[in-house]
């Protein structure tokens, strides 16, 4: 694992008008999560503008590969997907040796979690859940398995996009995201409740991951590229000092 030695700075602020309301009259669940009241703005300390660190030693071998970390006696039913890219922030700047950890449903749209009572099986061979680590050029990749849709109690007949969901620590805690990676040309993604709660149709687009031929495995597995943008440092350092800020 290679140290961060740079100088800690503040984050660029976030840019709240590509991001969805906390109220979205559409999207059913969020009307008892969302405040009652304005949001409180908050500047950084060194509690957000440090964070975990994490190293290669604490994963697994197979952790990155969900066609086989959960396997009992055969692989995955499903049509075999790598699902890679870079994390970079926000100046365009890789993001080397950070955690990027993701989770899903399986080929029939089910996650294997007790409370999903959704009728398609579960898949004995399939957890859905995997994490690596980027590398020197915050590079990640892993291999598993398309997601199916699924339906959801939002109005009568809503359903999901076929979809996984992505954490990435970053560098810091005010670089922690959680988001969601859905995949060309699903026709459901217009459809989506969640995701027409994004004001913005250029970051609706940024949530799709492209086909991508170039890294498909022939006669193995097709490629979908989803690079990830975290919050990048809004100053460089003058004299050790935050200047113009």
């Amino acid at each position: 694992m290679i140290a961060d030695t740079r100088p800690l700075a503040e984050f660029y602020q976030r840019d709240r008008t590509l991001h969805p309301p906390a109220f979205a009259q559409n999207y059913k669940t969020s009307v008892p999560r969302s405040p009652k009241q304005a949001l409180i703005s908050m500047e950084n300390t060194i509690s957000e503008i440090t964070g975990p660190r994490f190293g290669h030693t604490d994963l697994g071998p197979l952790d990155h590969d969900l066609l086989k970390n959960f396997a009992k006696d055969g692989d995955p039913v499903g049509e075999r997907i790598i699902v890679h890219g870079r994390v970079l922030d926000e100046n365009g700047r890789p993001v080397p040796n950070t955690l990027v950890e993701i989770w899903q449903a399986n080929a029939g749209g089910r996650y294997r979690h007790k409370k999903d009572m959704y009728l398609a099986p579960i898949d004995p061979n399939f957890g859905g859940c995997g994490r690596t680590m980027t590398d020197e050029n915050g590079y990640y990749f892993f291999r598993t398995v398309k997601p199916g849709a699924y339906p959801w109690r939002n109005w009568v007949n809503n359903w999901r996009p076929a979809h996984i969901h992505v954490s990435v620590f970053g560098t810091a805690f005010a670089q922690r995201l959680i988001t969601q990676m859905y995949f060309e040309g699903d026709p459901l993604i217009a459809k989506c409740p969640i995701v027409n709660t994004v004001p913005d149709a250029d970051a609706i687009d940024r949530l799709i991951a492209p086909l991508d031929m170039n890294a498909s495995i022939p006669l193995d597995s097709l490629a979908y590229k989803f690079d990830i943008v975290l919050r990048g440092r809004r100053s460089t350092l003058f004299e050790n000092r935050l200047e113009g800020n």
